[in-house]
């Protein structure tokens, strides 16, 4: 449950910086925002690294993104599904600490949360996508793919 918190957390943060381009401490707002809804000190540090790790590999991620959005620009996405693409594909791309199906799992629980009526489907085709061309590049091994304990 704290890394649902937690991806909430780093989701709010993410979606903040598309409106504040200055240079504001991530660091801070999520604690401030994990703090507002009660996220354990282990979620927020946990949102902390998501948040740092997207922002700091963030045009790797929108080029990657672009890429697999047939038709669609990143400007032209809904601010929440961008920033839930974004979100994930730095776990899918950077964190070989978590599968991708928990990952793909976790996006799409937050677009019904957060998306549109369509989000969730938008998401999961683009997110099925890169992970399958990540599949066929021979970057992902099997394993990785898998949910725990299956």
């Amino acid at each position: 449950m704290s890394r649902r918190l937690a991806r909430e957390t780093a989701l709010q943060v993410l979606f903040q910086l598309d409106f504040d381009k200055g240079n504001p401490d991530l660091d801070q707002i999520a604690e401030s925002w994990g703090e507002e809804f009660a996220v354990p000190k282990s979620g927020i540090a946990f949102a902390q690294e998501l948040i740092r790790g997207t922002v700091k590999h963030l045009a790797e991620i929108d080029r990657e993104i672009a890429a697999l959005a047939q038709s669609w620009s990143l400007e032209r996405m809904a601010g929440v599904d961008r920033n839930i693409l974004r979100l994930a594909a730095y776990e899918i791309i950077f964190r070989e600490d978590i599968p991708e199906r928990v990952t793909l799992n976790e996006a799409i629980e937050l677009a019904k949360s957060y998306g549109g009526e369509e989000s969730a489907k938008f998401i999961n085709g683009i997110l099925d996508r890169l992970v399958n061309n990540r599949k066929n590049m021979g970057l992902v091994e099997d394993s990785k793919s898998e949910l725990p304990g299956s």
